[in-house]
């Protein structure tokens, strides 16, 4: 059976507009501008004809599918797609020496070094493993036309699973608030349709 699978980031928080560390610790609200992007992806998709949604445990991403929601569309919550665990940093604004640390962190991701923890925190790898347990969640649903609404970090992981790209390489997925990615499940792989869509996002970006 072939599924058509959507993918978004949830949208701003003042976490993400102060740039403060979040991670799956801080379970923020949306801000005034995520309730509009929420608002412009609900109008510009209500008329998909989502069948379910597959939410994380934190609110952020409760609220970025809030209207389609409110419109009755079955939701499961899936903890598994949680955002990354960024340990005892997160709550913290990042400074010059906290963008070192994290830039340091993320060339030895690049690297190969997936296993390595944030301090306190979860490894690439960590999340690559609960990830594929939500991946064959949403493929064992008997819904054919699904939206996922996520985290950034754990976003690119996913997108790597996927596509069967090598962990390392996550970075190349970029993303951004209510950003989409949008896939098809042929019923053996993944293919990429659409990438880091933001066309819905055009005035609010």
């Amino acid at each position: 059976m072939t599924k058509k699978i959507y993918i978004i980031r949830h949208g701003q928080t003042d976490y993400n507009s102060k740039g403060i560390v979040q991670g799956s610790g801080i379970d923020a609200e949306l801000n005034a501008l995520g309730r509009k992007q929420a608002q412009a992806f609900y109008d510009n998709y209500r008329s998909e004809g989502f069948q379910k949604i597959f939410i994380s445990g934190l609110r952020r991403t409760h609220q970025s599918v809030a209207s389609f929601l409110a419109d009755g569309t079955p939701s499961e919550i899936l903890p598994e797609l949680n955002e990354i665990s960024w340990g005892k940093h997160e709550g913290e604004v990042i400074d010059a020496v906290g963008q070192a640390y994290y830039k340091e962190m993320i060339l030895k991701w690049q690297a190969g070094e997936t296993h390595l923890a944030i301090e306190g925190g979860e490894s690439p790898k960590q999340v690559a493993e609960r990830l594929r347990l939500a991946i064959a969640t949403i493929l064992a649903s008997p819904e054919e036309r699904i939206l996922v609404c996520m985290h950034g970090r754990a976003l690119r992981i996913l997108l790597t699973l996927m596509l069967n790209y090598p962990l390392r390489y996550m970075d190349l997925f970029e993303h951004q608030n209510l950003g989409l990615y949008q896939l098809v499940h042929t019923g053996s792989l993944f293919r990429l349709n659409q990438y880091n869509h933001l066309e819905h996002l055009k005035g609010l970006v």
